[in-house]
């Protein structure tokens, strides 16, 4: 049994799951989670866009410790592996930082295309996987 860390930001479990982000009617900027209002031009004018499954990654960095509370997963400094976060292009509608499946920096290169994929982040006390969003190298 799995379930989604933030169930609101994707369509995950569905088979080809997508990101679910918004457009803004009046300037046409979209953003990576939903917002209700429009961060460039403060309209309330914003819909629902599912957001591409694949990217272009165009930085990254490998973090190599246990985040600071309130981090979601349950790794403590003893069990934590490094892991790589991202900033990926989602074709021309918007960035998104999110997790990578790759945290070797020799293994990641910029322009390097990416693909949405979800992956365990950690398992819950009654044994549910929590799944969360990353990108793998496509």
């Amino acid at each position: 049994m799995a379930m989604a860390l933030a169930p609101d930001v994707s369509t995950w479990p569905a088979d080809n799951p997508q990101l679910i982000g918004s457009r803004c009617g009046d300037c046409a900027a979209v953003t990576w989670p939903r917002q209700s209002r429009c961060p460039r031009c403060s309209s309330a004018e914003m819909t629902d866009q599912l957001l591409s499954r694949e990217g272009e990654l165009i930085a990254w960095t490998t973090q190599g410790f246990v985040p600071k509370l309130p981090y979601a997963g349950k790794t403590t400094g003893d069990g934590f592996e490094p892991f790589g976060i991202g900033l990926v292009q989602l074709g021309d509608d918007v960035r998104v930082e999110a997790r990578l499946t790759v945290a070797d920096p020799a293994r990641l290169r910029s322009g390097m295309a990416v693909e949405l994929v979800f992956v365990p982040l950690y398992t819950a006390d009654d044994g549910t996987d929590v799944m969360t969003c990353a990108f793998a190298p496509a």
